[in-house]
């Protein structure tokens, strides 16, 4: 089955470059033109991902990623303009996978999807697909997340640095090298990225955000998986 890719921008040439350009790679897409019209296929549609506008008609595309991720974890890059650090960081923080400051390279836009899209495939195969520590259990396999039995909801960022904590516990990791390995590529020194995500898993599956026992920071390094 093909891989289905919804386009929001209110943008018409834009819309049209990259849809001709995913569909040579195979890609099914959809396409909306403002924030409603977003919100209405995501709801009625199964997507395997989102590439959101963040200046759109009637809904913004920060208003739309913070409504998809009240039911929803289906990856979502955002696009936001040069120069919009707030766009990138609200993005961010409303659940956001990702960001591309336009004007974007077609090459970039297509590795951002490949790399999103090989970090949400199912595992398979005779391997460990299940890590837990404490009151947290995370299953690579359906990739859920329990917190002392309740389920939790992550986006596909947040799944991703928490298995990769969770596969190396004590070990502390730069900044640098969760660029590198959870995101795939580099980016340029915006370590914000980073931290933004952590401070979003952490309010997630910290019982005090403030005094984390999973993810925790080592002052002037970067941050390991702890022990609660």
């Amino acid at each position: 089955m093909a891989i289905r890719i919804l386009l929001v921008d209110d943008e018409p040439l834009i819309l049209k470059g990259l849809r001709f350009s995913l569909q040579q790679e195979g890609y099914e897409i959809d396409q909306a033109a403002d924030g409603e019209e977003a919100l209405e296929k995501i709801r009625e549609n199964a997507y395997d991902l989102v590439l959101l506008d963040v200046m759109l008609p009637k809904l913004s595309g920060i208003e739309v990623c913070q409504q998809v991720r009240e039911t929803s974890d289906v990856p979502i890059i955002m696009l936001t303009a040069k120069g919009e650090d707030m766009d990138k960081i609200l993005g961010l923080e409303f659940g956001a996978d990702d960001y591309m400051t336009k004007p974007f390279n077609i090459l970039e836009v297509k590795a951002r999807i490949k790399s999103i899209l090989r970090r949400t495939a199912v595992v398979r195969g005779p391997q460990k697909t299940q890590l837990s520590e404490g009151g947290l259990f995370l299953d690579s396999q359906t990739r859920s997340v329990e917190v002392n039995g309740s389920p939790v909801n992550l986006t596909v960022k947040e799944f991703d640095l928490l298995q990769y904590f969770m596969a190396s516990p004590g070990r502390v990791f730069t900044r640098e090298e969760l660029l590198e390995n959870v995101w795939g590529y580099e980016y340029m020194g915006d370590f914000r990225t980073v931290d933004v995500h952590i401070r979003r898993l952490r309010s997630k599956i910290e019982p005090d955000p403030d005094k984390p026992q999973y993810v925790v920071t080592k002052w002037g390094v970067g941050y390991y998986f702890g022990h609660a």
